[in-house]
């Protein structure tokens, strides 16, 4: 972990400093880590980056278009070590000190740590995420996410967005450039995500997420993950959100009844490499 992660982040002084930011974010709490990864590694994330055509999971709609993986068996080794560097135990400490939450853990699966990748056109609307993970009966908290995307250009787009929770601003937007780690808090204070990119032939936007999770407690109120309409929408984009969000719920209430969860469903209609 210390010749991965960039040694700043492990110091004590510095975690304390960081615990005093995340508290304090806006709209939801969080902290940006520039420098995040050791140079030389994060230079390997990025030139060893999967290809687009290799990820398994397609997600393209009305809300969002991007491609996504988490089967490390078929990236770099490099991948594998950075999953291994956030889900080992003297890592999750910090992530505890500077969080107050306690006893987190990673998982295998689609919602432990793997890659998403845009090309040109690619975005994804503003959406809460889902708190539970339903393979493992695991309360998911928070999300890490590391982007790698060198000489990545402020015309380009991609900020993260953090949208207040009754959606009527941006109250802060993280870059995408590389080598940036932004670790925020998921449930319904953090609508997030990033706008329509615009980028050269070859040029994607590329990110590594790993997420944390607790067991359920009696404080655990289940959300469910659905995009939100911005404010300047259009009207057409707006109703089909509306509609489309609600019936997706009501889908998968149908099929958590027959005992199938959306995990399993993406699982059994991957294509296999």
């Amino acid at each position: 972990m210390s010749n991965i992660i960039n040694p700043i982040y492990l110091n004590e002084q510095k975690i304390l400093e960081l615990k005093q930011q995340y508290e304090a974010g806006v709209p939801c709490k969080h902290i940006v880590l520039p420098n995040f990864l050791d140079e030389q590694f994060a230079t390997s994330l990025y030139e060893n980056f999967p290809k687009m055509d290799l990820l398994n999971v397609k997600r393209k709609s009305i809300n969002e278009n991007k491609n996504e993986d988490y089967h490390f068996e078929r990236f770099h080794p490099d991948f594998l070590k950075i999953k291994n560097a956030l889900a080992n135990p003297d890592f999750i400490k910090i992530v505890e000190t500077i969080t107050g939450l306690k006893d987190l853990v990673t998982t295998n699966d689609a919602l432990g740590a793997g890659v998403h990748q845009g090309a040109n056109g690619s975005y994804v609307d503003i959406h809460i995420d889902s708190n539970f993970n339903p393979m493992e009966n695991l309360w998911r908290r928070l999300n890490l996410l590391i982007y790698l995307n060198k000489e990545w250009k402020p015309e380009y787009g991609g900020d993260l967005e953090l949208w207040d929770q009754k959606m009527t601003k941006c109250v802060t937007k993280v870059p995408c450039d590389f080598n940036r780690a932004v670790i925020f808090l998921t449930d319904e204070t953090s609508p997030h995500g990033y706008g329509k990119i615009t980028v050269p032939e070859g040029e994607t936007r590329k990110s590594f997420y790993t997420y944390y999770s607790t067991v359920t407690d009696k404080n655990f109120k289940y959300v469910d993950s659905h995009f939100i309409a911005r404010p300047d929408d259009n009207l057409g984009k707006k109703i089909a959100t509306s509609v489309k969000e609600p019936l997706k719920l009501a889908i998968k209430r149908i099929l958590k009844k027959m005992g199938i969860t959306s995990l399993d469903f993406q699982d059994k209609n991957k294509k296999k490499f």
